[in-house]
C-alpha cells in the first residue's frame, strides 16, 4: 500500500499574489477520523490541540457532516468518513515530480438537460412562493482514470488540474481509501490571531476570446444586477453566520463585488471578516459557518432541504471543507477552501461536482451554459495535449516565425506551460539549417513540461482551388479555449473531417448560425463586393494568415451568417502554411 500523503499549495489570503504555502507531507504520525456525527466535533478539537503542539493537520469535512453542528441541516447519508485529518510532525518541500506521469479521463454527465430544467422549475417555484431566495444546485460528472501505476496517474491528474486552474487553494490528499484532488479557487475561511476572513464566490462569466471581449465580460459581471444580487445574498448569509462567533460590532465587509480572472471563467468574490471571541474553538468556527453559504443558498436550512430533495446522491468532499491547520508565530492558523473544482478518486472511479446558484432571475439556458464553462477546467486537465504551431520552411527561411512564436507563447501563458524563448529559437534554427532547400511543413510542439519538439516534412505544392463543404451542425466548442488556441487536442475539429472524395475541408458555424472558420484554416468570403473574414468573437483561431490579410487590407472583419451564404460571391481558404487558396462551397449544402 502506498504511504499516506498530502500536498498543499495555498495562496496567502491576505496577499494572493505573494508567497504561497506550498509543501508536502509523508506518512502521518496519526489520523483523526469521524465516522459518526457525534465524532465530528471531537475530531476538530483534536486537530486544534495537535496544531497547538506544533504539528500540521491536513484533512477535510464532507458536506454530510453538517448535521453534526445543526440537526436541521438536511443531507444524504455519507459515503465515507464525515471528517478525516492526517497529523504530521513537519512539512516537507514540494516534490519535483509534480508533472510526472500521464492521466486520461473521459467524463460523463449524470444530469440530463430535461432533469436540469425540471430541477430549476422546482427551485423557481419555491422562490416565487417565498420559501427561499437562492439554491445552489449541483450534479456530479463521473469518469474512469487511465494512466500509470499506483499513484502516478492520480498525481499526474492533480498536476494537470493545477495547470488548468492555477493560483487556486490546491490540495492533494491520499487517505489510501480515496484520493482528493482539489484546485478550488474559493477560500472558505482563514482564521488566526483572532481574525477570521471568509471570501464567498458567487457570480460567473466566461472569459472572452480577445482582450477587449475579456474586459467586457468582466465589466458585465461586475455590473450585472442578477450576479450582484446573488453575491449579496451569500454575503448577508455569511455576515449572519460570522456574528455567532464574532466579537460585537466586528463583522464587516471590506471588499464587495471583486472580479477574479480564472483560466476559463471570471468569478465574483467578496470579503467578509470579523474578530472571533476569546473562547472560540475550531469546532465553534465550523458550527457557525459550515457548510459555506456559497454552496447551499439562502436561507441555509431551507436551501439544504431543497438540495436534499433535488440531488439524488451525497455530495461528499465536494462542497464540504478541505484545508490545513498549522502552527504559527501567533498561534495556530486554519485555512480551508470550499472544495469546488474538486475531483475525488476511489480506485479508478472519478467524480467531480459542478453547480451554480439559482435565483429568481436565473434562466435554464444561461445556467446550463455556466455549468459548461465551469467544467472546462477538468476537461482541459483530463487528457494530455501539446501546444502546436505549423510553419512553412522555404529554402531555409521560416515564414512568419515571430508571429507563430508569439502565438505559442500566449498559449503557453494561458495553459501554464513553461516557455523558454532561447530554447525555442535554437530548436527552430537547428531545423532550418538542416533543411536549407525546398518547401517543408514544420510541426512545432510544446508539452506541459516545457519540452520542445520540431519536425520537418515535405510540403507538396498547394492546389490552386479547393472544394469546401458546409458543416451539417454547429460546432459546440466554438467559444472554447481549444478553438482560441492551437493544440493537438482536435477532436472537435476531427468530427467535421470531410468524408466525400475531393472535399478539402469543412466550413464551420456556431450555435448562433455565424460562420467561424474551417478545421485547418480560416476563411475569407466575398460578400457584397467586399472580402471579409469572421471576427474572433464568433469563435475561431486567430490565424497568422488571417492576421496578415487583415494587416494588408485584403480583408476586413464582419459577421457572416448562414443566411448570408447565398449572397457570397467567392470564398478563400486562408492559413500561413498554404497561403490564400480560392475555394468553392458545395452549393447542395447552402
Amino acid at each position: 500500500m502506498r504511504p499516506l500523503s498530502a500536498r498543499i499549495d495555498f495562496s496567502d489570503p491576505d496577499n494572493p499574489g505573494g508567497p504561497r504555502l506550498r509543501c508536502a507531507f509523508g506518512a502521518p504520525r496519526q489520523t483523526l477520523v469521524a465516522h459518526g456525527l457525534e465524532q465530528v466535533r471531537p475530531v476538530l478539537d483534536a486537530v486544534q490541540a495537535a496544531a497547538a503542539q506544533g504539528r500540521w493537520c491536513v484533512g477535510y469535512l464532507r458536506y454530510e457532516a453538517a448535521p453534526a453542528f445543526d440537526t436541521a441541516l438536511a443531507v444524504h447519508a455519507a459515503q465515507g468518513p464525515l471528517a478525516w485529518f492526517a497529523v504530521y510532525d513537519e512539512a516537507l518541500p514540494w516534490p519535483r515530480d509534480d508533472a510526472a506521469g500521464t492521466a486520461q479521463v473521459q467524463w460523463q454527465e449524470t444530469c440530463s438537460r430535461p432533469a436540469f430544467d425540471a430541477a430549476l422549475d422546482r427551485i423557481q417555484c419555491a422562490i416565487a412562493e417565498g420559501e427561499l431566495y437562492q439554491v445552489n444546485f449541483t450534479a456530479p460528472l463521473r469518469g474512469v482514470l487511465r494512466g500509470g501505476p499506483d499513484g502516478d496517474a492520480a498525481l499526474a491528474l492533480f498536476a494537470a488540474l493545477q495547470r488548468a486552474q492555477p493560483g487556486a487553494y490546491a490540495a492533494y490528499l491520499d487517505t489510501s481509501d480515496e484520493q482528493v484532488l482539489s484546485v478550488s479557487p474559493e477560500l472558505f475561511f482563514d482564521w488566526h490571531a483572532g481574525r477570521i476572513l471568509t471570501r464567498p464566490m458567487k457570480g460567473t462569466a466566461p472569459r472572452g476570446a480577445t482582450p477587449a471581449e475579456d474586459a467586457a465580460q468582466a465589466d458585465a459581471l461586475r455590473t450585472s444586477a442578477k450576479e450582484r444580487a446573488e453575491n449579496v445574498m451569500v454575503v448577508d448569509l455569511l455576515r449572519n453566520d460570522l456574528s455567532r462567533i464574532a466579537e460585537p460590532f466586528s463583522v464587516r465587509v471590506p471588499r464587495l463585488f471583486h472580479t477574479e480572472a480564472l483560466a476559463t471563467v471570471w468569478q465574483m468574490t467578496s470579503d467578509v471578516q470579523a474578530h472571533t471571541r476569546a473562547a472560540c474553538s475550531l469546532a465553534d468556527v465550523f458550527a457557525a459557518l459550515f457548510p459555506c453559504g456559497s454552496v447551499t443558498g439562502a436561507p441555509k436550512v431551507r436551501a439544504m432541504q431543497m438540495i436534499r430533495a433535488l440531488e439524488p446522491q451525497a455530495r461528499g468532499v465536494y462542497c464540504g471543507a478541505l484545508g490545513v491547520v498549522r502552527p504559527g508565530e501567533q498561534g495556530t492558523r486554519a485555512t480551508f477552501n470550499v472544495p469546488i473544482r474538486t475531483v475525488t478518486l476511489q480506485g479508478a472511479a472519478l467524480r467531480c461536482g459542478i453547480g451554480s446558484g439559482i435565483t429568481s432571475g436565473a434562466s435554464a439556458d444561461a445556467e446550463w451554459q455556466e455549468w459548461r464553462h465551469k467544467r472546462a477546467f477538468v476537461e482541459r486537465a483530463s487528457s494530455p495535449f501539446d501546444l502546436l504551431e505549423t510553419l512553412a520552411l522555404e529554402d531555409g527561411v521560416l515564414r512568419d516565425a515571430p508571429a507563430h512564436l508569439a502565438r505559442m507563447a500566449a498559449a503557453a501563458a494561458h495553459f501554464g506551460y513553461p516557455w523558454q524563448p532561447l530554447s525555442v529559437d535554437q530548436c527552430l534554427q537547428d531545423l532550418a539549417q538542416a533543411h536549407p532547400q525546398g518547401m517543408w511543413r514544420v510541426r512545432l510542439l510544446l508539452d506541459a513540461r516545457g519540452q520542445m519538439q520540431a519536425g520537418a516534412y515535405e510540403l507538396p505544392a498547394s492546389p490552386l482551388r479547393v472544394r469546401l463543404q458546409l458543416a451539417d451542425h454547429a460546432i459546440d466548442e466554438a467559444h472554447g479555449e481549444f478553438v482560441r488556441f492551437k493544440t493537438t487536442r482536435r477532436a472537435h475539429y476531427e468530427a467535421f473531417t470531410p468524408m466525400q472524395p475531393g472535399v478539402f475541408d469543412s466550413l464551420l458555424w456556431n450555435a448562433k448560425g455565424e460562420i467561424t472558420e474551417c478545421t485547418r484554416g480560416n476563411v475569407a468570403l466575398l460578400l457584397d463586393g467586399n472580402w471579409v473574414t469572421p471576427p474572433l468573437r464568433c469563435g475561431l483561431l486567430d490565424g497568422i494568415g488571417r492576421a496578415n490579410a487583415l494587416r494588408d487590407g485584403r480583408v476586413t472583419e464582419a459577421v457572416v451568417r448562414l443566411d448570408d451564404l447565398p449572397r457570397v460571391q467567392a470564398l478563400a481558404f486562408v492559413n500561413s502554411l498554404r497561403g490564400w487558396i480560392s475555394a468553392d462551397l458545395d452549393r447542395r449544402c447552402v
